[in-house]
């Protein structure tokens, strides 16, 4: 069978995404193109970002490939499946554009998870994947009828039918993936990097999926949840691979990097550098002296709150207190030389304290942002801690709630974001 996975061109324009807007290796099509690829079937890997293919141009070379279905996802990358622009438009405008020129079509990505029939209805697929896709996105491959496949959705006659609970993937098994050389050579970017020292292209990896923690906050109730670690050997593989490709600074998605002593020696022998995501009470000083020594250029670490109440009030079951805390991050200063400290806005914080404990960590090196407004994603304990489990307005109920609640929003929306309906009239069949 031919099949095409389609990661289409991105725009962000009045959105309150909170990702970056760079091109990113579209992780979740990769592993699907490497099982579909290993199943017998022909592929072809599209992202219109990397590629510098509009929407339009995307659809003809869907259409000149032929292909029998054609999946679409409706998150830039993994790396952004937590904080996923909320409107359709970008995937909905591409399927507009596709008009049936490409076979069967699939949606991926966190909004068919957490409420397949909104997005049945605004996108017209076929089918979208609930969960993780990769292995779902074999299946489909594999049957004529897709009626029963597991962790799906499709509308019968207007009415939404599932086929089961939401798909994690195993993971751990996923071989090294690999990418044309020239989506490496368009991928200058150097994700969550801020040092002088940047040579070479930029990537993505994935060491491990999922967090063993679940704060209030994180959008993984749907997908990327239970805790997993890669195969040790594909991760320094794939790593190997890209370093062979001109790649010089690596990103790890991973939602927790956890403390891993085998993949950072084995780093310290690589001609790379690297970027994670991490919690900074699971690490001891040795440890982070060795992530340091094996070319960790930067730290986001998720804080969430500098005082005990508000990472109470956000689930974040952290031991340590804000001093140690402080401690913990001025000492990962010593070894990596960018390290933030995520702060979300929680009520129970006391803005002066808040500003204390800021000018205290900038002043030793550490940046920490201002406290940026909590958006309770359908996917999250805080959207359900609020209106229960997700209905077919969750994503609208969640956008209004966002912007009646706040005035000043992330340093990286240079405007207001407009409501949910608007962003989406031009493209999507509410």
């Amino acid at each position: 069978m031919r099949i095409a996975l389609v990661n289409p061109y991105w725009t962000y324009d009045d959105s309150i995404y909170f990702g970056c807007r760079q091109p990113h290796l579209p992780l979740e099509l990769g592993y699907s193109k490497a099982l579909l690829e290993a199943a017998g079937h022909e592929v072809l890997l599209l992202d219109g970002q990397l590629q510098k293919l509009d929407n339009s141009g995307l659809c003809d070379r869907v259409a000149d490939f032929a292909p029998a279905m054609t999946v679409v996802s409706t998150a830039p990358t993994y790396l952004f499946w937590r904080c996923a622009p909320p409107e359709l438009r970008v995937p909905a405008d591409f399927l507009n554009r596709l008009a049936g020129r490409g076979g069967r079509t699939v949606a991926v990505g966190p909004h068919g998870s957490a409420t397949p029939a909104p997005t049945l209805r605004k996108l017209g697929v076929d089918i979208v994947v609930r969960g993780e896709c990769e292995e779902v996105v074999a299946d489909l491959a594999r049957r004529d009828d897709w009626s029963a496949v597991p962790s799906t959705a499709y509308l019968r006659d207007a009415e939404l039918v599932w086929t089961g609970g939401v798909h994690a993937s195993s993971f751990v098994d996923h071989a090294p993936l690999e990418w044309p050389s020239d989506w490496i050579a368009a991928h200058s970017h150097h994700h969550h990097r801020f040092d002088d020292q940047q040579h070479g292209f930029g990537a993505e990896v994935e060491a491990s999926r999922g967090c063993p923690y679940n704060c209030s906050f994180c959008a993984k109730i749907d997908f990327r949840d239970a805790y997993r670690r890669r195969n040790h050997e594909a991760v320094v593989s794939e790593i190997d691979r890209l370093i062979a490709q001109g790649v010089g600074y690596i990103y790890f998605i991973d939602e927790i990097f956890l403390p891993q002593k085998a993949l950072l020696e084995a780093l310290v022998d690589r001609d790379v550098k690297f970027g994670v995501q991490t919690r900074i009470d699971l690490w001891k000083p040795e440890l982070l002296e060795l992530l340091g020594e094996a070319g960790c250029v930067s730290i986001e670490a998720g804080l969430e709150s500098l005082t005990v109440e508000g990472r109470a009030m956000l689930a974040k079951r952290c031991r340590l207190g804000t001093e140690e805390l402080a401690a913990l991050l001025v000492k990962a200063r010593r070894h990596v030389p960018f390290v933030q400290a995520n702060l979300i806005g929680v009520v129970e914080d006391d803005p002066a304290l808040v500003d204390h404990w800021r000018a205290h960590l900038i002043d030793n090196g550490v940046w920490a942002n201002e406290p940026v407004p909590l958006y309770p994603y359908p996917s999250s304990p805080s959207y359900r801690e609020l209106w229960g489990e997700p209905d077919d307005l969750a994503w609208e109920r969640a956008h209004d709630h966002y912007l009646a609640s706040f005035q000043k929003f992330s340093d990286i929306q240079e405007k207001r974001p407009r409501p949910l309906a608007e962003l989406e009239a031009a493209c999507c069949g509410h």
